[in-house]
């Protein structure tokens, strides 16, 4: 039974810098079980640092962070998270490994990396091609699909890890429009049938407001963090993305 009300990541007082530049100053932001939470913000506004923070990619400046109700430095179950990088397009056409084998790299994170993959875990993966509808692919060389095939091998290797939640960073970035919309299907049929959380950083701020539970704008700060339908009667008239903009919301009666 998923809980709304619990949180699984605490991000308290978080700031960071590079060297004398500091990207995120006193951030706090709580995730709850079952979200679709959305990171929104300029370039260069600290989102993907912000995320590497809570990942513990990188070491905060200060602050803390929580997860699933442990300090990160004492959290060792690692496998209920999964994270689908920046560039998953770019990744090398000419790399010999088939679907299949690069969905199985996601229970190396469940395992361990240097236990045997088994029967059951080649079943879980097939499974998972068939959630992200790869099924007759998985015998694909990586490099011979297209960008948005390329971009559901790799949430089916998300998926065969067994998360709780998955961190997205830019995922439709260089995807045509056809493959976003099928891509947003995906998450929303993930997040809905099989509970998993999500946090998402987009540009996309528009698209955001359509797909996500929760918007958090972030600015080196945490500028809001609301309902899209809040977001869109507070930014009418504010400066939230830097530039004064008037966002309208796309209505569809299919």
């Amino acid at each position: 039974m998923i809980d709304h009300d619990k949180n699984i990541i605490e991000v308290k007082n978080i700031s960071f810098a590079y060297g004398a530049e500091e990207v995120l100053s006193n951030i706090s932001i709580n995730v709850h079980q079952g979200d679709y939470l959305a990171f929104v913000g300029p370039n260069g506004a600290g989102k993907t640092t912000l995320l590497k923070i809570i990942l513990g990619l990188l070491l905060p400046k200060k602050g803390s962070i929580r997860l699933f109700g442990r300090d990160i430095k004492d959290f060792k179950d690692w496998r209920k998270i999964s994270y689908v990088a920046q560039g998953v397009n770019n990744f090398d056409h000419n790399f010999p490994a088939t679907v299949l084998e690069i969905v199985l790299m996601g229970r190396y994170s469940r395992k361990g990396l240097l236990k045997n993959i088994n029967s059951s875990d080649k079943k879980i993966a097939e499974k998972a091609i068939e959630q992200v509808g790869l099924s007759g692919f998985k015998n694909r060389l990586i490099g011979d699909l297209s960008g948005g095939q390329k971009q559901r091998v790799f949430i089916a290797r998300a998926l065969c890890a067994e998360p709780e939640v998955i961190f997205l960073d830019e995922p439709t970035a260089g995807v045509d429009r056809q493959s976003q919309d099928n891509f947003y299907m995906l998450l929303k049929k993930m997040n809905a049938e099989l509970g998993i959380t999500l946090v998402l950083i987009s540009h996309d701020v528009e698209r955001m407001l359509k797909e996500a539970m929760h918007i958090a704008c972030i600015d080196h700060t945490l500028t809001c963090h609301t309902s899209p339908e809040e977001f869109l009667r507070e930014s009418a008239a504010a400066d939230i993305m830097g530039e004064k903009v008037r966002l309208i919301a796309h209505h569809h009666n299919n």
